[in-house]
């Protein structure tokens, strides 16, 4: 049974691109659940799965964050990852469904769940907008006119790896992968020949596809003239080798197996190695273990 991936929207469980991708859960939201409802619906997925990893946006409301770590704390479970993405919203869901990918592989939950945030800095996040002029949310000033074209206009903006704006009608291009990828692209009231043709061709996208545009996508460019786009590897074979040739270590602390500086379930950050402990938790089991002594 693979490893459950849950998340907080339904749009972020874009459709699969290939017939062997599992899929996610979506989480009730608070309004429509209560909190004993909340704890059941976790516990159902820890037995059915062993361990569920929880991807949300940065831009979650408040209490339904705080509800996420309140269950996890009830529960008392480090079988729970609860992990924030800060790539926009269609950036996210492409992530969502690596991990979905990665998830039917033989990864450890620790690594599947560490793998986030190495996976995310390979995903080219952005939108092409009709103004750039309210966006807050990326660190990127509006390129200078050169005296014949009007401030403001279509403009494209990539939020990651690396944050760039420039102007949609001018000759400098987007930083793109140095990579083989797919670009799913979701538009809004914007027209979209810009990214399938003239983006598509300078990045030598492998293929695109087209989604519906998620519902806080306007909110979070504070445009609804657009069209999001992510390019991203597709193939799990790649993914896979991509996680499995990080250095893989046990947290001092949980036990599991992880990589990079931080296990995505206790939050534990990684150790210097002579300075790493035997792991805490499994030691704390096992002398918790009954007939121990």
């Amino acid at each position: 049974m693979p490893i459950a991936i849950a998340v907080t929207s339904a749009d972020l469980v874009l459709p699969p691109t290939d017939q062997q991708t599992p899929g996610a859960h979506v989480l009730t939201p608070p309004e429509r659940q209560d909190f004993p409802a909340a704890l059941a619906e976790i516990s159902e997925l820890l037995s059915l799965h062993g361990h569920v990893i929880v991807l949300y946006p940065t831009t979650t409301p408040l209490p339904y964050v705080q509800r996420l770590h309140a269950v996890r704390a009830m529960l008392e479970s480090d079988r729970v990852a609860l992990l924030p993405s800060a790539l926009p919203p269609l950036g996210t869901a492409v992530l969502v469904r690596q991990l979905r990918q990665l998830s039917g592989c033989d990864f450890a939950p620790g690594v599947l769940g560490a793998s986030a945030r190495l996976l995310a800095h390979y995903i080219y996040a952005g939108a092409l907008l009709g103004s750039g002029t309210r966006l807050d949310r990326v660190p990127v000033a509006l390129p200078a006119t050169d005296g014949t074209r009007q401030p403001g206009g279509p403009c494209a903006v990539l939020a990651g790896p690396t944050p760039q704006l420039v102007r949609a009608d001018g000759d400098v291009a987007l930083a793109g992968p140095q990579f083989a990828t797919t670009l799913t692209y979701a538009p809004g009231s914007l027209d979209s020949a810009w990214v399938t043709r003239r983006l598509a061709g300078q990045w030598q996208v492998q293929a695109l596809h087209p989604v519906h545009l998620p519902a806080e996508s306007a909110s979070w460019w504070a445009t609804a003239k657009l069209v999001e786009f992510a390019a991203a590897i597709p193939d799990v074979s790649l993914l896979y080798q991509m996680v499995s040739s990080m250095r893989q270590e046990a947290c001092h602390w949980c036990g599991l197996t992880l990589i990079g500086d931080r296990c995505a379930f206790c939050s534990a950050p990684v150790m210097p190695q002579e300075r790493a402990p035997r792991a805490i938790g499994t030691a704390r089991r096992r002398a918790l273990a009954p007939g121990a002594g």
